[in-house]
């Protein structure tokens, strides 16, 4: 059986998203708005099998998809999967499946995958509380930071809304061209992937914020709630020539999503791609547990 799969596009936010939320899953990439940003990067595609979402990526040779998203009889969505990669004639891969994903697979199929740990795409999750008070002797350099910058800057924190979103994309366009010196293609591909969510801000559901400092934009964040008790960041930029900078939009951030959604536990920012600065700075703000992803590769016994 072939899948009928299809590009992605903002309509189908309306079918994918009650999928995506009954599943409650708690890796970053279940999550419209990831899917949506990355299609045309990863080359997603998206389909409906039973009450399940089913997407199947393709990057460097690697064809793949997406522990399924939804309710149900689960097997048959897998089996259909199964069936569609034999049809395409490569080899089926189920990328950034979880602890739990594969106590279910194990369960079903007790002999025929295996599993290969993707460390770069672990997430970073952290307590929301700690992120707004950082409390405590491991986070005593953030309130440094902090400080620092309250005492160098006259600042404010503003929720963006459509009147000053495009302030906030003239402050990226700056940002990118002092980082052009980094490893330009993922730079490229992840500013495709941010122009996405500018675009369409407020029909993606986006919440966000930034800090100004002399009338200008210096830093700023966008996030969305990811299940329910998640809450997640898409993407956070400050000028790193100004102390404190990074640090501020995060607590500030924090400080609005506590307010605004209460029910919210954890913050998930997402995985480290790899990169040894991202690692860096993701693990001095002491992630309370990671989101463990693995890649469960089919067989036949």
């Amino acid at each position: 059986m072939m899948i009928n799969f299809k590009k992605v596009e903002l309509s189908d936010k309306t079918w994918m998203e009650p999928l995506l939320k009954a599943a409650d899953l708690p890796g970053c990439h279940q999550n419209f708005t990831n899917i949506f940003a990355w299609a045309e990067i990863y080359n997603y595609r998206i389909a409906q099998v039973n009450n399940y979402l089913v997407v199947k990526g393709f990057i460097n040779d690697l064809n793949y998809y997406f522990y399924p998203a939804g309710w149900g009889d689960i097997k048959t969505v897998i089996e259909a999967m199964k069936e569609d990669a034999a049809a395409g004639g490569y080899e089926f891969a189920i990328a950034g499946v979880s602890p739990e994903n594969i106590n279910t697979l194990k369960s079903l199929y007790p002999d025929n995958f295996e599993y290969q740990e993707m460390r770069y795409g672990f997430d970073y999750v952290y307590l929301l509380d700690k992120l707004v008070t950082l409390a405590g002797n491991k986070l005593h350099s953030k309130r440094n930071h902090i400080n620092r910058f309250k005492k160098d800057n006259s600042w404010n924190f503003e929720p963006i809304s459509s009147e000053n979103l495009g302030e906030c994309w003239e402050m990226n366009i700056e940002w990118c061209k002092a980082h052009g010196s980094d490893d330009k293609d993922q730079l490229a591909q992840e500013n495709c992937a941010v122009r996405r969510c500018f675009k369409n801000f407020k029909e993606l559901g986006l919440e966000g914020g930034l800090i100004r400092s002399n009338d200008r934009v210096i830093a700023y964040t966008m996030g969305e709630i990811l299940n329910s008790d998640t809450y997640v960041i898409h993407i956070e930029k400050a000028f790193g020539e100004i102390q404190g900078a990074y640090q501020m939009i995060n607590r500030e951030f924090a400080a609005y999503i506590q307010q605004n959604h209460p029910q919210m536990i954890y913050v998930n920012r997402e995985e480290d791609m790899g990169l040894e600065g991202l690692r860096k700075a993701k693990l001095s703000y002491h992630p309370v547990k990671m989101e463990e992803k693995f890649i469960a590769n089919y067989f036949e016994v």
